[in-house]
């Protein structure tokens, strides 16, 4: 049976109101409602320092994550507003410590921390991010030493992206002046705080997408010195692909030897000071004068240096050779002696002749005796008739048959058998029909005279001349002949 005290508690199946009793009912939205306000203002300021897991950002710019650490874990959200002012990315695994407060969220039943500013936990845990960022981007190959390129030596164009208020931008322009006064073009940007990595990326990606006739042959991305916070900037993702992906070669120059950071890995050198970047951008003027001078100086010595040599060997060639009057002397020796030899020759011959026609007597009976021996020599030569005229008698008869054969073939001797020649202006026979045709006038030779003509083609009225036919000429030259 049912207890009657049990019964007299209300416990029906329908709840009733008793007298004096102020403990109505409340809805679920009202208790989630007091909730959250109980909530909110008993714990509406914390900080709290935990582990990101569970990273998300939504379409809407909202970011979601978890705060955890060995023994609990707290939902977080941090509404757009506050993520653009982030200084980092968050990702998981990074210690944080989180700034805002503590709400429920009524539809489903749970409570979470609204985030109102987000900062790493500790040097050490930002070292940490630093590490871990640096073995990602190295996996993919940004600092990949065969992507390194060379400098140019004499850059027309140097692009400096830094703050054009600090004293970075003022060290490296002296320096330039003082080693080889360059164009500089700045882009200004700010080089820590909020926003800074973008604009350091989009400085760095504008200075590559300028045309080529515009685009600095060089960029400097430089910093001064800082501490790890203030540097940060030059480790965000977004500008360490922007420095890996510049067409143009980048030096880093960021803080001061010691500080390292991601840009510097990326870049295609690393200068420890700005300073120092804009001693590596462009050789010192002076220098480069004194070696072009030694250069040309070199130039200018091995030009000369095959004439001084060629001068050299031809002094000691026209040492060796001998003088003039020396090449001279043996024939100058030799002129004298065969004038001697020809004076005394002359002098022998004629005293020789001298003492000949001294022993020679000359008397009439010698001469007559030599001119009778020279009578009987004549006598005694007999000359026969028949040499002289035998040869003679050869001569005339083969001049005789050249005559008549000439006789015969004399072009005007076929005139007299009734042919005819064809002669042109000058007198030259014509041969040929060819020949007849380009002639203004010609003249046919007979046998009693000659007879001019005029070459026609066609007679008058179109009609041609008539041709003897061939048997016709055969039988007047029979007739002829």
């Amino acid at each position: 049976m049912p207890n009657s005290d049990f019964d007299s508690a209300g416990d029906g199946l329908v709840a009733k109101t008793h007298a004096g009793d102020n403990s109505a009912p409340l809805s679920i939205t009202a208790i989630s409602h007091a909730l959250k306000r109980t909530v909110e203002d008993r714990f509406g300021f914390v900080r709290l320092r935990g582990e990101l897991s569970g990273v998300k950002r939504a379409a809407s710019g909202h970011f979601y994550c978890s705060l955890k650490d060995e023994g609990a874990v707290l939902d977080a959200v941090m509404w757009k507003g506050q993520v653009q002012r982030l200084g980092f990315v968050p990702e998981d695994g990074i210690e944080v410590i989180a700034t805002g407060k503590i709400t429920t969220f009524p539809g489903r039943s749970k409570y979470q921390i609204v985030m109102e500013s987000l900062e790493i936990a500790g040097e050490g845990a930002l070292l940490a991010l630093l590490e871990k960022t640096r073995r990602r981007l190295e996996a993919e190959g940004l600092f990949a030493p065969e992507k390194k390129r060379a400098l140019p030596y004499i850059p027309r164009l140097i692009g400096v992206v830094t703050s054009p208020t600090g004293a970075v931008i003022r060290d490296i322009l002296h320096r330039l002046a003082d080693r080889f006064p360059s164009h500089v073009l700045v882009w200004p940007v700010l080089v820590q705080g909020q926003g800074a990595a973008a604009q350091i990326a989009a400085a760095v990606r504008g200075f590559g997408e300028m045309p080529l006739g515009q685009r600095p042959d060089l960029l400097i991305v430089a910093r001064g010195g800082g501490s790890i916070e203030d540097l940060w900037a030059f480790n965000e993702e977004l500008v360490v692909r922007a420095v890996a992906a510049s067409p143009i070669p980048v030096i880093s120059a960021v803080g001061h030897e010691t500080d390292t950071t991601l840009c510097d890995f990326a870049a295609d050198r690393r200068a420890p000071t700005p300073t120092a970047a804009a001693e590596m951008a462009v050789p010192v003027r002076a220098d480069l004068a004194n070696t072009l001078a030694e250069l040309g100086l070199r130039q200018r010595k091995c030009a000369s240096r095959p004439v001084m040599l060629g001068r050299e060997r031809l002094a000691a060639r026209a040492q060796r050779l001998p003088r003039p009057e020396q090449l001279l002397q043996p024939q100058a020796q030799k002129l004298d002696d065969l004038g001697e030899r020809l004076r005394r020759a002359l002098v022998d011959r004629a005293a020789a002749g001298r003492e000949k026609l001294g022993a020679l007597r000359l008397s009439p009976a010698m001469l007559m005796r030599s001119a009778r021996d020279a009578r009987v020599r004549l006598e005694g030569v007999r000359l026969v008739p028949m040499l002289v005229t035998r040869p003679l008698a050869e001569k005339r008869a083969a001049l005789d048959s050249l005559a008549r054969l000439a006789e015969t073939l004399h072009p005007e001797r076929p005139l007299q058998r009734g042919y005819a020649m064809v002669l042109d202006a000058g007198g030259h026979a014509v041969t040929s029909h060819a020949s007849a045709q380009g002639k203004a006038a010609l003249a046919i030779r007979f046998a009693d005279g000659e007879l001019a003509v005029v070459p026609v083609g066609v007679l008058a009225g179109g009609k041609r001349p008539p041709v003897p036919k061939r048997e016709n000429l055969a039988a007047s030259q029979g007739k002829l002949l």
